[in-house]
């Protein structure tokens, strides 16, 4: 899958590309990631790429011809690829949106605004798509496109060490990932729960379910109404109820 950012700072996004999970992705050729610099578009000697705002205003405004040189230079090198441009009035995104964008996507051109914005012809025109990453504002996409391309490309096959690993993120089901626990087996008085030293293969998954509930059930209830829960959920769920009943006599 290929990686393509449009933005006026393209070392930041370079940067981001020659390092961690997205670097091993690209050198073993499973992904790729590469920045243009919207100023190379301008048509005038001092690269100018913003004007003032019809109306009035404070802030400047991405010209649209600029921006449509850019996007359409994108697009002809890679046809196919979904235009996003990363606003906080897009929609929002998360894993089910990494998972589709993972599974469906050639590629994706993310457009990076700066300023108070881009001129609306080059979104009418150009934009395929509009993400947000969440409610607030940031003085450009590049950072949010970045959260998008590392969420999207670790679940390409081959990107993490393992084919499973994403498999028990957090979201992935609509329940939140099971508690951590490394060596060393005591810390700060606080122990590796007995069981994960069992060797149990079945108990330790059994283990995982019931914490990845407990998580779901304290840090986010609002997931458990997106689906109904399992039999063995519902099992978790009965034997928590006794537990409480014992406490409360």
């Amino acid at each position: 899958m290929d990686f393509i950012v449009l933005t006026l700072f393209p070392e930041l996004m370079d940067s981001f590309f020659s390092h961690g999970m997205i670097s091993r992705g690209i050198e073993k050729k499973i992904i790729t990631g590469k920045s243009i610099n919207i100023r190379d578009f301008s048509t005038n000697r001092h690269n100018t790429v913003d004007d003032r705002p019809y109306g009035g205003g404070s802030g400047m405004v991405m010209k649209p011809e600029v921006l449509q040189a850019a996007i359409l230079h994108a697009k002809k090198k890679n046809p196919g690829f979904k235009v996003i441009l990363m606003s906080p009035q897009g929609r929002k995104f998360n894993q089910e949106k990494a998972l589709g964008y993972a599974a469906q996507c050639k590629g994706l051109i993310f457009v990076c605004g700066r300023y108070e914005g881009i001129d609306e012809r080059a979104f009418t025109h150009h934009i395929d798509e509009e993400i947000s990453i969440g409610d607030y504002v940031m003085t450009g996409g590049e950072v949010a496109s970045m959260v998008i391309i590392d969420s999207t490309a670790r679940l390409i096959p081959g990107v993490l060490g393992s084919s499973k690993s994403y498999k028990s993120d957090s979201f992935t089901n609509d329940r939140l990932e099971y508690a951590q626990y490394t060596r060393p087996e005591e810390f700060e008085d606080l122990k590796v729960p007995q069981i994960l030293l069992s060797g149990n293969h079945e108990k330790i998954r059994q283990w995982r379910k019931k914490s990845s509930l407990q998580r779901t059930f304290l840090k986010r209830p609002d997931l458990l109404e997106k689906r109904d829960l399992d039999a063995k959920e519902k099992i978790i769920i009965r034997q928590w109820v006794k537990e409480l009943k014992t406490l409360i006599e």
